[in-house]
């Protein structure tokens, strides 16, 4: 953060750099810098004292060093080799090849890959290449995918295989270390360093990914084409995420990057695999505001608008035996603070099905607890 007010206010570059230098170097280095040149014994000390200095952080490093060689051997570099949708004026599809990452997981005791549903769609098997971290390759037996969480499953046939441990992405908070690792532009295994910088983000554009459903965690560790699938990562070494997206300009990292939490992870690659590639959506049975403005919350006695207005209840449906009514605002739901429309149907969506929930809503100003059993998901 020095260098461009450094450079600012000096006229000439050497003294630039020689101030910068000194506002970075600890204080009694620079007290002892500006006056003579040390002598032989006085270099000692200082390097002493350096040392001292430098001591937490490199208890740090030997942290994160720990981290990355936990994880390292879980993560999967997967190269595609597809044929564009697009065709030349001759109607020939171009070939296209993209790098992307991927995480083996245990699932009763069977291991599998994580990854994004992007990184594999529209390859076949036999040009799907996934390259282990010990150098052995192999293309996939099966494939299950999800396009609206853009999660896929992929099952090879190896022996040996080192599996991840899954973190509580819950229990994330803003300014929480993480660690991203991936293979950037085909640089496979690539590690970053960052921390959480936000929560709960909905409603990105995603290319051509219709990505339904969306509660990302953001992320400034570096993340850039080739990160996809690949694992966010605590300082426990735990999984609490899959990098999935970037917001960029010029298509490279600036510091914001997206990553599905490993709890959204977890239930749909569980479904894949116990349904064979299905997965089933829990139904609440509600019609929700989707422009629900601060003009029409203080009409409800609100502050700013939050939580999710319903508009219509659909017969026979578990809203209906519940008794919510029209013009309820569904604040909670299953234990959950509901933000607005996206994060209900989110969190409805990743409920299990048949499951007894609680909902708080706001009715005439007050606030009622109702019970529902929600159920499969109506298409």
């Amino acid at each position: 953060m020095f260098w461009p007010f450094c450079t600012r206010n000096l006229k000439n570059l050497s003294a630039s750099l020689s101030l910068c230098l000194f506002l970075l170097l600890p204080t009694p280095l620079v007290a002892q810098l500006v006056t003579t040149v040390m002598n032989s014994a006085e270099r000692e000390k200082a390097f002493e004292q350096l040392a001292d200095q430098v001591a937490d952080l490199e208890l740090q490093g030997n942290l994160l060093r720990q981290v990355v060689k936990l994880v390292q051997p879980s993560v999967v570099h997967i190269d595609a080799e597809k044929t564009a949708r697009s065709p030349d004026r001759y109607g020939r599809g171009s070939h296209v090849e993209e790098a992307g990452s991927g995480l083996i997981f245990a699932y009763q005791g069977q291991p599998y890959i994580a990854t994004n549903r992007h990184v594999v769609k529209d390859a076949e098997y036999h040009n799907i290449t996934i390259e282990l971290a010990d150098g052995r390759r192999f293309h996939p037996t099966t494939i299950w995918d999800d396009p609206p969480t853009d999660i896929a499953v992929i099952q090879i046939a190896a022996t040996n295989l080192v599996t991840s441990r899954t973190g509580n992405s819950d229990q994330l908070d803003i300014g929480d270390f993480v660690l991203a690792v991936g293979s950037p532009f085909g640089l496979s295994r690539s590690v970053t360093f960052g921390i959480v910088s936000a929560k709960s983000r909905r409603d990105l554009e995603l290319g051509e990914e219709n990505v339904q459903f969306q509660d990302f965690i953001q992320t400034d560790a570096a993340i850039n084409p080739g990160n996809s699938g690949g694992p966010l990562v605590n300082l426990r070494g735990e999984v609490v995420g899959i990098n999935t997206a970037i917001a960029s300009n010029s298509g490279g990292n600036d510091g914001i990057g997206f990553a599905i939490p490993m709890k959204m992870v977890v239930d749909i690659s569980n479904q894949l695999i116990e349904n064979n590639g299905k997965v089933v959506r829990a139904f609440l049975g509600v019609h929700l505001d989707r422009n629900f403005t601060p003009v029409e919350a203080a009409q409800f006695g609100l502050s700013h608008p939050y939580g999710a207005r319903v508009t219509r209840i659909t017969d026979d449906s578990p809203a209906a035996a519940a008794k919510l009514e029209k013009d309820d605002i569904i604040v909670g739901f299953n234990g959950v603070t509901i933000e607005d429309d996206g994060h209900l149907i989110n969190t409805v969506g990743l409920t299990q099905i048949d499951e007894k929930v609680e909902i708080k809503v706001l009715r005439n100003g007050k606030s009622v607890i109702l019970k529902a059993q929600v159920t499969v998901r109506r298409n």
